[in-house]
């Protein structure tokens, strides 16, 4: 097969896969450096480079869930409160192998569309090789991750647009 069907393939094929579908089989470290790898291969206006990633496994992915548990559980008022929301929450984080921010750094080179713009694609590099290695993935942004600020160090340059799920299908 040439290039192009193999690439219109990995296109054809790439979906949004949630934490409930994925096993409790690990991704290789070999994999999850070669999909962040894909990711810093995204263009970019004057190479600004304006992607941050924290990849979050183990002990660190469990504090990340029990954070934006506690900022759910802060920021609701009791009466819009929901415990599946809540429950949800938690068990996506920990049911994924992996967890990544998505952080965007706003250069002041070009306007933040542009770098939001950069980010954007280099998650799609993100799917595509997650794709072509059968891992399942998918990036969500809730509102939340706005108000993360333990487990991630955000400069007053740059914005959390969310985080990227991976697991083994």
């Amino acid at each position: 097969m040439n290039k192009a069907n193999i690439l219109k393939e990995i296109i054809e094929q790439r979906r949004s896969i949630f934490p409930k579908d994925y096993t409790d089989q690990e991704i290789s470290q070999e994999i999850v450096d070669e999909i962040l790898h894909s990711a810093t291969l995204a263009p970019n206006h004057k190479r600004t480079k304006p992607w941050r990633f924290k990849i979050f496994k183990g002990e660190e992915k469990a504090k990340l869930a029990l954070e934006m548990q506690a900022i759910y559980k802060a920021s609701q008022p009791e009466q819009l409160f929901l415990e599946k929301k809540y429950n949800d929450i938690g068990f996506k984080i920990n049911k994924a192998d992996v967890v990544v921010s998505i952080v965007v750094n706003f250069s002041g080179m070009v306007p933040e569309w542009e770098e939001i713009a950069a980010t954007s694609m280099a998650v799609q590099n993100m799917y595509l090789s997650c794709t072509a290695n059968n891992v399942g993935c998918y990036w969500s942004s809730p509102k939340i991750v706005d108000n993360l600020k333990e487990s991630l160090t955000i400069e007053e340059n740059q914005k959390c647009l969310g985080l990227f799920y991976m697991g083994m299908v």
